[in-house]
């Protein structure tokens, strides 16, 4: 996909071989697409990747063993929450994801922490045996009571029948999943659904299929709104992407504010590392070359490389396929 004018053109260097090397240019030549930050809306903490499953597709891999992402702490979040603060950033909502956020020791602390300074927080999770053990159901029950629905916690339901979720998921966690859902809208909690898009189903067929086992199961959850059922874009990292150019907007009808990385960070910490890092989004936790800096600060000036003045370059697959083509936010 390009498109691109003869003034554009005209100062083109040759492309370099393959697609998403060259951070300005695409392989056909075209001046790559950008995104700035408009306004820091969200801010993701990856809370480690170390999750009790293997997916099929996970979006940044997480298993039982991988642990490229460490555990974050209590206080590493308070970190960015005072920077927040102190550079008066306007940030509404606080994000956790995995890995199994879960699995974390200090999650409790962590979620309180956002909560008790106002943020809506939303927390990702598969809702298997790590939520349900009870210290942590008593964690979160304590939470409710005292925040409400400023949490909300989006349980991962790939699909709306056993057999699908399970083909991406496993055996046996098509039943837990609806378990931890059950015990979340019995409980009051503010809850949505993250499904996904990869079945080639059209999203009305989608929304039907989830709304009949809402019904049947009594969840307060409306499958109409997209934010409390999310239908998140397949990752499958064999298929073939197109990079994204300056003209691509055009031909979308898109503009780089409707990118999720207009809006959003995620904070990160690599294992052997001393201190977090800010990446452009969830979707990029690994590549050294997306790191932006060890502050928020620091993330809005980064310059060279992947970015010009904090604009994000979208040079890597995820920013096609997910992003600018599949129409995903994860917030």
């Amino acid at each position: 996909m390009a498109l691109a004018n003869a003034e554009e053109t005209a100062d083109k260097p040759e492309a370099q071989r393959g697609k998403f090397r060259d951070p300005d240019w695409t392989v056909g030549g075209d001046r790559r697409a950008s995104v700035g930050l408009d306004t820091l809306r969200t801010l993701w903490f990856n809370t480690g990747t170390l999750c009790n499953i293997t997916c099929r597709n996970c979006y940044i891999e997480s298993s039982p063993t991988n642990d490229r992402l460490v555990y974050l702490t209590a206080d590493e979040v308070r970190g960015f929450l005072d920077e927040i603060a102190e550079e008066d950033l306007g940030t509404v909502e606080i994000g956790f994801t995995g890995g199994e956020p879960f699995m974390n020791p200090d999650i409790i602390a962590m979620l309180d922490a956002a909560l008790a300074r106002g943020f809506q927080v939303l927390v990702l999770t598969n809702g298997l045996q790590p939520m349900l053990r009870p210290r942590l159901k008593k964690g979160l029950l304590g939470l409710r009571s005292a925040y409400g629905d400023r949490l909300t916690m989006r349980i991962s339901l790939d699909h709306y029948t056993r057999q699908l979720h399970e083909a991406e998921r496993g055996p046996r966690t098509f039943a837990k999943s609806l378990e931890a859902i059950d015990w979340l809208s019995r409980e009051g909690f503010k809850t949505a659904i993250a499904g996904r898009s990869c079945w080639n189903e059209a999203e009305g067929d989608a929304r039907a299929g989830y709304t009949r086992l809402i019904a049947e199961r009594g969840w307060h959850i409306d499958p109409e709104d997209p934010l409390a059922l999310v239908l998140l874009p397949e990752m499958d990292g064999s298929q073939e992407v197109p990079e994204i150019s300056v003209g691509c907007w055009q031909i979308l009808g898109k503009s780089p504010s409707d990118l999720m990385c207009a809006k959003s960070r995620m904070i990160v910490k690599r294992k052997g590392e001393e201190r977090p890092a800010v990446v452009p989004c969830t979707l990029l936790p690994y590549e050294r070359a997306f790191e932006m800096g060890a502050t928020l600060s620091e993330a809005a000036r980064a310059d060279g490389g992947m970015f010009e003045r904090g604009h994000v370059k979208l040079c890597h697959p995820h920013c096609a396929k997910f992003c600018a083509l599949g129409g995903g936010s994860c917030s």
